[in-house]
């Protein structure tokens, strides 16, 4: 996170606010599997393996259609360098727009694998020399960076590597928190919710890649 200028950062952060919205979202049509969060997904899997095997294609279906979002999201990053942003972007934009259709049409099934996928096409948004720098629908590595840097604090150093790091665990919180409450009232209003929320983020990163200052990728 530090890396980048503050223009990028607040797309991370918005980034993973959509991140933890669609998660919330899927994790409430699936009823307890994940969208983005594959570590969970496959936790669920193993223990479905040994309990109740034939409920373990639910979850790994989730992942391979996670899997096959980060392989075309790293392929399509390559090929449009420089535009990496806003293109990847607008492919998520479109996915959720599209699985909001499928919700509202009666398809909880294909709505789930088309979330899946945007959410692995996200995790290249923020990629370079085709390695992810900045993980925005997992924060495990996001938590750990945080902890890193609060024991430094208490060393009386500054990790500056460790800096924005709880924000974007706090990012991903509240969007799950705004999942979650419009899952409640209605899964359509969250889906619908993040294919808007998906738009803007498009639209901020189609502002940063044509801004005429030259900024770090």
């Amino acid at each position: 996170m530090h890396r980048y200028d503050p223009a990028r950062q607040r797309l991370a952060l918005g980034l993973a606010g959509l991140a933890g919205l669609v998660d919330a979202t899927g994790f409430v049509v699936a009823g307890g599997y994940f969208t983005s969060f594959m570590s969970g997904n496959t936790t669920r899997m193993g223990v479905e393996l040994a309990a109740r095997p034939v409920l373990a294609f639910a979850p790994l279906g989730l992942i391979a259609c996670f899997l096959a979002g980060v392989i075309a999201g790293a392929i399509i990053g390559r090929r449009f360098r420089g535009q990496r942003k806003r293109v990847l972007l607008g492919l998520v934009a479109a996915l959720l727009g599209a699985g909001a259709g499928l919700l509202a049409a009666g398809w909880p099934v294909p709505f789930l694998a088309l979330s899946a996928a945007a959410m692995g096409l996200a995790n290249n948004v923020f990629a370079r020399d085709g390695e992810v720098t900045v993980g925005v629908t997992y924060m495990t590595g996001a938590l750990v960076r945080l902890g890193q840097g609060i024991a430094a604090r208490l060393a009386g150093e500054h990790l500056v590597s460790a800096r924005g790091y709880g924000l974007l665990w706090s990012a991903l919180a509240l969007g799950a928190a705004a999942g979650g409450s419009l899952s409640l009232l209605s899964p359509l209003w969250a889906a619908g919710a993040a294919f808007g929320a998906a738009l803007i983020v498009w639209g901020f990163a189609l502002r940063i890649e044509v801004s005429p200052r030259p900024l770090k990728d």
